[in-house]
């Protein structure tokens, strides 16, 4: 889907009921479900706001970032990208709380789009911390180096350039403390696989994995590429004796990772 400079869509479980109850609202003037169809409408709509009133704000930085991501033009990306694969301020804080959470130094992320989550990681490092950045598109990450340049905790970011699994690869000998996969949907199970079995995560390290609800196609459709790698990727971690697991519905899924 193309998408306007500045103009956001609905992406995520939450904005995609609230805007289909406001469809319906407007559909039923007149038929005796207004009150209750606005109810409902006005919980669904008033989620996320509340959320993000009640969460430390993001940094100046943060937001500078937020506002380019949001005032470039992705059109010409061919639709393959759009403003709103940005992580976000809710989900940049919970990512941060994370890295504080587990006394971070080392933190890897795969796919990186223009760079808030990584930036948001950064930030919550020790000045001799690390993110690690893997992001396939050069002129995205050409980008986020841009954004990264003016920021305070830009230069804890180390931004590597081409396929995922290439430069996870590449990456042997290192270790990770928190890892955050954030990339193409399909090679979820790969990366993960990669992770655990090449020790690339620190003992006691966590991973984070983004779009695991994937705006509800899982158990709600439509039947897409996209959902049915996640449904897929779901199932198989829930299936795996390596590793322990939850689904935090924040935005449109997080799943904490730790093997056990």
């Amino acid at each position: 889907m193309r998408t306007a400079p500045g103009a956001a869509r609905p992406v995520t479980p939450a904005s995609i009921l609230a805007a289909r109850l406001e469809s319906l609202l407007e559909r039923a003037a007149g038929s005796g479900l207004e009150d209750e169809l606005r109810a409902a409408r006005d919980l669904a709509v008033g989620l996320d706001p509340y959320v993000e009133s009640l969460t430390s704000p993001e940094s100046p930085d943060l937001a500078a970032l937020a506002r380019a991501t949001g005032e470039h033009d992705w059109r010409d990306a061919g639709g393959s990208l759009e403003q709103e694969m940005l992580s976000g301020h809710v989900e940049g804080r919970f990512l941060a709380m994370l890295a504080h959470a587990t006394r971070a130094r080392r933190v890897l992320e795969v796919g990186m789009f223009t760079g808030y989550s990584a930036l948001a990681l950064a930030e919550a490092l020790p000045d001799d911390g690390c993110v690690v950045a893997l992001e396939i598109d050069p002129e995205v990450a050409a980008f986020a180096r841009e954004q990264f340049a003016g920021a305070a905790a830009g230069g804890r970011i180390d931004v590597r350039v081409g396929p995922a699994g290439e430069t996870l690869a590449a990456l042997a000998g290192e270790r990770f403390d928190l890892v955050f996969i954030d990339a193409d949907k399909a090679g979820y199970a790969d990366y993960l696989e990669t992770i655990l079995t090449t020790g690339l995560l620190a003992p006691g390290g966590l991973v984070a994995v983004d779009n695991t609800l994937m705006q509800g196609q899982p158990w709600a459709g439509p039947d897409t590429e996209n959902g049915r790698a996640i449904a897929e990727f779901n199932a198989a971690v829930a299936a795996d004796p390596r590793v322990e697991q939850v689904v935090v519905p924040l935005r449109d899924g997080i799943t904490l990772i730790r093997a056990v």
